[in-house]
């Protein structure tokens, strides 16, 4: 995939996501929500961050299970139960997310949610990648 990330410099400048990726390439693979799921199908992990590091870890697992790779995802939505808590943890979600990702951020959004489908569940996240 070849993969161009915009953001204009008439836009706040972004800090954990691009504003907007040019993504080429054969094929999309859409992923799944994923949380902070164990093998045996139990939410792990009683911080914010611990989920987060485990949904992303799972989310990669996916990615890489279809033949892609982080550089290659190109839209990733957050859905957190807690948003404020979400903002105050920020600096150290990044910290997760360039050690397990890396720095070539795709489009995201973080979105606010009442409850997740699993109730201990504090974190979800979704997207899609775009492989050559």
């Amino acid at each position: 995939m070849t993969a161009e990330r915009v953001n204009p410099p008439e836009l706040s400048p972004p800090a954990g996501f691009s504003h907007a990726v040019v993504a080429t390439g054969s094929r999309v693979v859409f992923l799944a929500g994923q949380t902070a799921l164990d093998v045996d199908g139990k939410v792990v992990g009683e911080t914010l961050p611990l989920q987060f590091e485990r949904a992303l870890t799972n989310l990669l697992t996916a990615l890489r299970a279809a033949g892609g790779e982080p550089a290659d995802l190109a839209r990733v939505t957050v859905y957190a139960t807690d948003v404020a808590d979400y903002r105050i943890h920020a600096p150290e979600l990044g910290r997760i997310w360039r050690r397990l990702a890396g720095r070539d951020y795709p489009a995201m959004a973080v979105i606010g949610a009442t409850r997740l489908w699993d109730e201990q569940a504090l974190v979800e996240l979704d997207g899609f990648a775009v492989l050559a």
